[in-house]
């Protein structure tokens, strides 16, 4: 059988039209999907993190410094870590 050269056969062109049209298709199912998706996110409302415990009011004048010598006793004992000292100290003077 000769090879033909210049324009696709019938078949040819069959082909290249069944492949460009799966290509439309599985592209706009796949913008679809994504609209919707999108679309669904905007309507769910964002519901904003619970506030946490309100911290609670240390007594004024000297009964601080008896917290902030115990708070220091408790550090330098290894009970607290840093973090949690500078915490509570930050409570203790912030009220």
């Amino acid at each position: 059988m000769p090879q033909r050269f210049g324009r696709p056969g019938l078949l040819g062109t069959i082909a290249r039209t069944a492949v460009i049209s799966g290509t439309a298709t599985a592209v706009s199912n796949r913008v679809e999907e994504r609209g919707l998706r999108r679309r669904e996110a905007a309507r769910t409302p964002q519901m904003p993190p619970a506030p946490g415990p309100a911290p609670a009011s240390a007594p004024a004048g000297p009964d601080r410094v008896a917290q902030l010598t115990q708070l220091a006793d408790l550090k330098t004992q290894g009970l607290l870590t840093d973090e949690e000292f500078a915490t509570e100290k930050t409570r203790i003077l912030g009220s």
